[in-house]
């Protein structure tokens, strides 16, 4: 295997990989020459992600995986399912999509993850973790087809996948699942006997001796628990698969997941045995690129490789995720009841320092975002003052929790929610934009939108010495550029804040969140009254009468979806209110974002200063 130490920065030949544009072309090469078309792979995909971006670490570390599942199985009748979608980027080399790499994560071109409109190779649609047994199962059940589900360790922690689990060993189908195991790393000598077992145990030999075995023993019980035992004991001497044995799977590993022909020769053997089983592979994330293995985090994902000579604007402001991690470390100097929690987002949630600083006072419960929830939620019953960070589109999964473990017994947990909004490349799975309808409606519950990293500071301290639940919810990326209050600054709950008011202007907008910048466009365009609404809930209901009392029109913006959102909130106000006044409402529309930048899908959905001043225009002539 080679080792490369830099990414190409320019077209790497590739002879074998030229020849495969689908899993049959693949399966036209030699076993013996495998082990190049994987460097040529390899290379090729450092490459492409040099180009565009993206998450490639997961996807160094299944090449040989992938070429080993689409040579020996026949894929796309037998179901391969992802599990995330970062590990996906060599399946969709190889499944015809080469030519067309340069264009991920770009606008109209490929998908992220897998998408079932993208290829008949992509079995299941898929963006956040731990689903991929469970749809696999589906489809065995369904199609009495072969099912594969590949999933990473990390995503095993979640509740879901041990769910499916469970059932998988109940219905006694014909599923491989695949664990690929990149937390830890064997040696040379306990790989090569692990990757003997692995063969021994998914050998014909072996099966016809255990369910012969079994046959044999049937009609004396006390030997055959005495056989089951005994079996269970020495495989549990040197592999780790005791538990999944009792869930009713056939384990077999672990072995080294790097081991092309190894890996072929035990998926042949597992492919000829019926029944429920787990592959336990162990493979390094970013294998073959030594940057990625010396720091696997740092390299998770890369961004696009920039001409020096661009002349692209520099971002002038603070990220918001760094806004959040220096309020939080600030806060917890002064205040040793707070605990800080998050579901495997340390270093994208801006926690790294105070991990590092508080170490017994953060907690990562890995990928399990409903037990991070009511995790919160029982600190808080103990005189804790939890925090919990959480990408918007994660929060999705916790929503039960939200509502039933923190909201109804009305506790104290602050909820910083990153990547509020539309959040660009990876598209409509990793979107925030439902985050303020779904809170909205939930009782108890404060809702609040910063609209620079200033108020983002102020607004996290509000909802922290709020005594309830609280949420704060903010965009990926860069600030305004304002510079972050020097003292714990508190903001009067529901208080709107007037950054231009006359009673002769016709048209009041009431901005909600990270659309601001734009708001204040509009607002010179059309002299328009500008409000920063900073709250979702509770509204500040008395700057919503003197607007609609000195305008004819309340234009509302937000970037989350205009069902139910924010927008929503005023419309029901003013009627209930019997208020007499046109609204109209810009936001998301009921479709989900495609691939591309935020600026790009903005776009898409007609928010930008053009398009929405000429729908103002339009709405104030009738």
């Amino acid at each position: 295997m080679k080792i490369f130490d830099s990414i190409p920065d320019k077209c790497p030949d590739t002879p074998l990989l030229d020849r495969v544009n689908s899993p049959s072309d693949l399966k036209q090469l030699k076993e013996n020459q495998l082990g190049d078309f994987c460097d040529e792979l390899r290379e090729f995909l450092l490459y492409t992600v040099g180009q565009t971006g993206g998450h490639f670490g997961a996807g160094l570390g299944v090449v040989e995986l992938t070429v080993a599942l689409h040579y020996v199985f026949d894929s796309p009748k037998d179901k391969i399912v992802w599990d995330v979608g970062h590990q996906t980027y060599p399946h969709k080399i190889i499944t015809g999509r080469k030519s067309l790499m340069s264009s991920m994560r770009q606008k109209n071109g490929l998908h992220p993850f897998p998408s079932r409109e993208e290829s008949i190779f992509d079995t299941f649609g898929v963006g956040h973790s731990s689903t991929s047994i469970s749809a696999a199962l589906g489809m065995t059940v369904g199609s009495n087809e072969k099912a594969i589900a590949v999933i990473g360790d990390g995503a095993l922690t979640a509740g879901m996948a041990f769910e499916a689990l469970s059932h998988s060993g109940n219905l006694n189908k014909d599923l491989l699942v695949i664990l690929n195991d990149n937390n830890m790393s064997i040696s040379k000598n306990i790989g090569g006997l692990s990757n003997y077992l692995a063969r021994i145990w998914s050998s014909r030999w072996y099966t016809q001796i255990r369910e012969g075995g079994k046959m044999a023993l049937r009609l004396i019980p006390s030997a055959r628990n005495f056989a089951s035992k005994a079996e269970e004991h020495i495989k549990g001497m040197v592999a780790p698969g005791t538990l999944f044995e009792e869930l009713g799977f056939n384990y077999v590993g672990p072995m080294d997941g790097h081991n092309v022909k190894e890996i072929i020769r035990t998926l042949r053997n597992l492919n000829d045995t019926s029944g429920p089983k787990l592959l336990h592979l162990i493979t390094k994330k970013g294998k073959g690129f030594k940057p990625a293995e010396d720091d696997p985090i740092g390299f998770h994902a890369i961004t696009k490789m920039e001409n020096p000579n661009s002349s692209k604007k520099k971002n002038v402001g603070m990220k918001y995720s760094d806004v959040f991690g220096s309020w939080l470390t600030s806060k917890a100097n002064v205040d040793t009841s707070l605990v800080a929690i998050t579901p495997a987002m340390k270093e994208g949630s801006g926690m790294v320092e105070f991990a590092d600083k508080f170490p017994s006072r953060f907690y990562d419960v890995a990928i399990a975002e409903q037990h991070a929830m009511t995790f919160a939620a029982g600190l808080a019953c103990e005189g804790k003052k939890p925090v919990l960070a959480i990408y918007s589109t994660f929060l999705q999964r916790a929503y039960d929790q939200l509502i039933h473990d923190v909201a109804i017994q009305n506790l104290d947990l602050l909820i910083a929610i990153d990547r509020a909004g539309l959040v660009g490349e990876d598209g409509a799975t990793h979107s925030g934009i439902f985050d303020l309808s779904f809170m909205r409606c939930i009782p108890n519950l404060i809702v609040m939108t910063p609209s620079s990293e200033a108020e983002c500071w102020r607004l996290l301290e509000t909802g922290y010495n709020f005594e309830g639940p609280a949420a704060v919810r903010y965009p990926k990326g860069f600030g305004l550029g304002t510079d972050l209050p020097n003292e714990f600054e508190e903001i009067e709950i529901g208080k709107a804040k007037e950054i231009k008011f006359s009673e002769s202007n016709k048209i009041s907008i009431l901005n909600f969140g990270s659309m601001l910048s734009l708001s204040d466009e509009i607002s010179k365009d059309l002299d328009a009254n500008l409000i920063d609404m900073r709250f979702v809930k509770p509204l500040d209901t008395e700057c919503i009468i003197k607007c609609a009392n000195h305008s004819d029109l309340l234009v509302t913006l937000e970037d989350n979806v205009v069902a139910g959102g924010a927008g929503s909130a005023i419309n029901e106000f003013i009627a209930e209110e019997d208020i007499k006044v046109k609204a109209i409402n810009f936001g998301i529309s009921d479709d989900f974002p495609s691939i591309g930048g935020i600026s790009e899908q903005r776009e898409d959905y007609q928010l930008d200063r053009d398009k929405i001043v000429r729908k103002i225009k339009e709405k104030l002539s009738k």
